[in-house]
């Protein structure tokens, strides 16, 4: 059966078909990509679609994707970088509104057959269908992302969830951004239906033409959302908001639980939902938080799963970051052998894995077979069998290179040869290598199970395929790559230890602890620079310090030297710059906190500072791998869009005038790299 809506050519990125029972398959396979997004042309199309259905009204309206990749990754977000008004946003999320209302008020059966990833506004097109059918796949993901891009749902998402699902899991859906698998969609309401690939298409039918009951809001959700409870439930969801993310840096989940609080169940709401949505829009931090997302997804683009197909991992080092490392790759299905001296020093690496399997994986049979996958070899027997080969030892030369010798006669000639080091060159390490050429760097970093970033570390002669297959294997431990030049600290540790050695030096004139680390996060940092010098282990800063202290052009502070020779490491040892009790550090909630202004300059600055001097060194290749790296590599506010990205807003001119006054002040560390002057001849 043909109708004259199917007969229109206009509809490129919508195939509609009609079956034999009346029912309009409406499939949306956008042109010139591999993702379906709602840009404005796909949104004007289904606008016109759905003015046509009025005349020919079908036994119902299925909607799925022509995409295998997925059923739709969410809004054209381009269209956001593009506003320049409030009233310019107001018209994009009104436009979507207005769609997504007439799909709503259809008075056929609608319902979205859901595949693969769906995203952003692909959910809000599922909701407001009547029934939403999803794949019973582990590539089924749903989700509203948005909070993440410094916004909250405006298609109607916040209307039409919170009418459906307990607000408790409905408002924490679009707080954290985070995604569901189909089944845990459908257990909490958001999915109706949940199928085979074998049935999805004959359960859609169905569905379409016995028109079940729909999907209420249960009694819970419905006491909770009563206006004497909205109150309270927003003020608990509020503080639990507060202890990741301030309302001055990250507005929209606050703007979100206001928009529900004030207007459930109201007619204002959706109009509500697209005013608070179109007022967050305007400002950087929206702005920067999409351009964070334009970085992920140009360092995922930097490996290949194709390039490399790698099936067995081998790790020597079983301490922190060596059994993390193994204990993350058979998280991600690998087979995984953990060399160590002896037995003994394996037991904790494999405490922590098991830790992390049963945070992770689900069921019992899950994290059996992880377990299973990692394997304990002293005697290093995995080495020849490995794809890719790990060192990761303590920062000592001469232990590295005797690892090397024993293990490159016995590797297999196209396996990854790679070590976890910190600081020291591969041009050092590879000294002793038959082949030097083939070793490179897979710097992770701690915690290795919360970090996104390996920086893979290359030296003049390293080939191209080794890079290739390094940043490949990233990809396939669910890892960013960021290719870095070899050199010293290469990328983040070199502007990270200025950073750190400047707080030291603050502590060291007598400034509280909580005094710095109360600046860095009011900066945007996710944790302060003294907290974060105790948790990766002052020993461990001490060697990077040393190591780096020459090139940067800084003396290591005493007090980190003490510290470390009175056993006092921070974290893991009870006792650092702060006291732990049971692994809870203790703070003082009186202690003085000082000129506040000041002490955020002077960190911020010293990280400004060795970004600019590692741009104009060439450890990477752009600003935007630079920015990219310190973000996902050290937290870097994420709504500043990166350390350079912040000397362009801020005005590179400022920085470098308010850097020679403390240059005048406080040494020549803070002397203006020489890359200032050329940053700013091109911000002209």
């Amino acid at each position: 059966m043909t109708t004259s809506i199917e007969k229109d050519t206009s509809n490129n990125h919508w195939k509609l078909e009609t079956d034999n029972k009346g029912i309009l398959w409406l499939t949306l396979d956008r042109q010139g990509g591999n993702a379906n997004y709602l840009s404005r042309d796909v949104m004007e199309q289904l606008d016109k679609i759905l003015d046509d259905l009025k005349q020919e009204l079908p036994t119902a309206v299925i909607f799925c994707s022509g995409k295998p990749s997925g059923f739709i990754a969410g809004a054209d977000i381009n269209e956001f970088l593009e506003v320049k008004n409030h009233q310019e946003a107001l018209i994009i999320i009104k436009r979507g509104q207005d769609v997504f209302s007439k799909i709503e008020a259809l008075p056929c059966p609608t319902i979205s057959v859901i595949e693969g990833f769906c995203m952003g506004g692909g959910t809000e097109l599922a909701l407001a269908c009547d029934y939403r059918i999803a794949l019973d796949s582990a590539k089924t993901l749903i989700g509203l992302p948005e909070v993440k891009l410094g916004i909250h749902p405006g298609f109607g998402g916040v209307v039409r969830l919170t009418r459906i699902v307990n607000p408790l899991q409905s408002l924490e859906m679009m707080l954290t951004g985070r995604s569901l698998t189909a089944r845990r969609a459908r257990k909490m309401g958001l999915v109706d239906y949940v199928q085979p690939a074998r049935q999805l298409k004959r359960s859609a039918t169905q569905i379409a033409l016995s028109t079940p009951d729909k999907r209420k809001l249960p009694l819970i959700g419905t006491i909770l959302s009563l206006p004497v409870l909205r109150p309270l439930v927003t003020m608990i969801m509020k503080k639990q908001v507060a202890k990741k993310a301030s309302i001055k840096h990250y507005p929209a989940p606050y703007a979100l639980l206001d928009v529900w609080n004030k207007y459930y169940g109201s007619p204002q709401m959706m109009e509500q939902e697209a005013f608070s949505v179109a007022s967050l829009v305007q400002g950087n931090t929206v702005r920067n938080l999409i351009r964070v997302f334009f970085l992920q997804t140009r360092l995922k683009g930097l490996g290949n799963k194709k390039a490399f197909q790698p099936t067995h991992v081998h790790v020597i080092g079983a301490g922190i970051m060596g059994g993390d490392i193994a204990a993350w790759c058979a998280l991600k299905g690998f087979k995984v052998t953990l060399q160590e001296r002896e037995p003994k020093y394996l037991s904790q690496a494999f405490a922590r894995a098991n830790k992390l399997f049963s945070r992770k994986l689900k069921t019992t049979h899950e994290r059996n077979q992880a377990i299973d996958r990692l394997i304990p070899d002293c005697e290093g027997n995995g080495v020849p069998h490995a794809d890719v080969v790990i060192e990761a030892i303590f920062e000592n030369i001469e232990a590295k290179h005797a690892i090397y010798k024993d293990i490159e006669p016995r590797m297999k000639k196209d396996a990854v040869l790679a070590t976890n080091t910190s600081s020291i060159p591969l041009e050092t390490l590879a000294e002793v290598l038959q082949n030097p050429s083939r070793l490179v760097g897979l710097h992770f970093f701690n915690p290795v199970a919360m970090m996104p970033l390996v920086e893979v570390v290359k030296k003049d002669g390293t080939p191209e395929i080794v890079v290739k297959r390094a940043s490949s294997f990233c990809r396939h431990i669910g890892k960013l790559p960021l290719p870095v030049n070899s050199s010293p600290g290469f990328l983040v540790n070199r502007i990270l230890v200025p950073y750190l050695v400047e707080a030291v030096a603050l502590h060291d004139e007598g400034i509280a602890a909580e005094a710095i680390d109360k600046a860095a996060i009011d900066f945007g940092m996710p944790m302060g620079p003294v907290e974060l010098a105790d948790t990766v282990g002052l020993d461990i800063c001490l060697s990077v310090a040393n190591n780096l202290s020459e090139l940067c052009q800084f003396e290591v502070p005493e007090v980190l030297v003490k510290k470390v020779e009175a056993k006092n490491l921070g974290k893991k040892s009870g006792s650092g710059f702060y006291h732990y009790k049971k692994g809870k550090i203790i703070k003082d909630r009186d202690a003085d906190m000082g000129n506040q202004s000041e002490i955020q300059n002077r960190l911020i600055f010293r990280l400004l500072n060795e970004s600019a001097s590692c741009l104009r060194e060439g450890i990477v290749d752009d600003k935007d791998l630079l920015d990219a790296g310190v973000i996902f590599g050290t937290g870097f506010a994420p709504f500043r869009g990166g350390p350079l990205n912040y000397g362009d807003e801020t005005g590179v001119d400022e920085i470098q005038q308010n850097m020679k006054i403390y240059q005048e002040r406080f040494g020549d560390r803070f002397q203006p790299d020489d890359a200032w002057s050329s940053l700013l001849a091109n911000q002209e």
